[in-house]
């Protein structure tokens, strides 16, 4: 008798521990998909929802010669397409166009903002290097970085353009009569 009762308590918890890892396969399985599906690819980057500036006439005429930010500017175009080649570059190559792109700001923008707003997308340019160059990290994190820095890119532009309507609409005060 006591055998019998061993042996049946044996497969009652031999039959409710098989039930337990079919269940939990079953659960992991959608997440895995789901981390395959999100991947970096143009039609992620065009779902992005964020105030994407472009710059007025009078701001194309000023940034003209800044070649950095041209070339800032087409990366960014090529980013919006996917292709992250530029941006997965060499650390130290990426710390010297931003240093360059620092330096030659033209003079008629060279404003506490506009510098601010190049060193907010040095750090998200940076950071998105980092996100890109690591294998092991998910592809919603690597999208993030991505985000933050076209975020970052038009907040530059905004303000650029902000500076020159400034300056275009600046009418003088009037002298205050005693």
């Amino acid at each position: 008798m006591r055998i019998t009762t061993i042996s049946i308590i044996f497969l009652l918890a031999l039959f409710l521990s098989c039930g337990n890892n079919n269940t939990k396969n079953v659960g992991i399985e959608p997440q895995e998909a789901n981390q395959q599906k999100k991947t970096i690819s143009a039609k992620a980057i065009e779902n992005f929802k964020y105030n994407d500036y472009i710059l007025s006439s009078d701001a194309e005429k000023e940034v003209r010669d800044w070649s950095k930010f041209q070339e800032l500017s087409t990366q960014i175009s090529f980013l919006k397409r996917a292709d992250i080649t530029f941006f997965t570059s060499e650390k130290d190559t990426l710390k010297v166009f931003l240093d360059s792109l620092k330096v030659n700001i033209p003079e008629n923008i060279n404003t506490n903002s506009v510098i601010a707003r190049v060193s907010t997308l040095e750090t998200k340019l940076l950071k998105l290097n980092d996100d890109l160059t690591l294998e092991n990290y998910n592809a919603e994190n690597k999208l993030k970085s991505i985000k933050e820095l076209l975020i970052a890119n038009s907040n530059l532009i905004y303000v650029i353009n902000k500076k020159l309507e400034f300056d275009l609409n600046d009418v003088g005060r009037p002298e205050d009569e005693e």
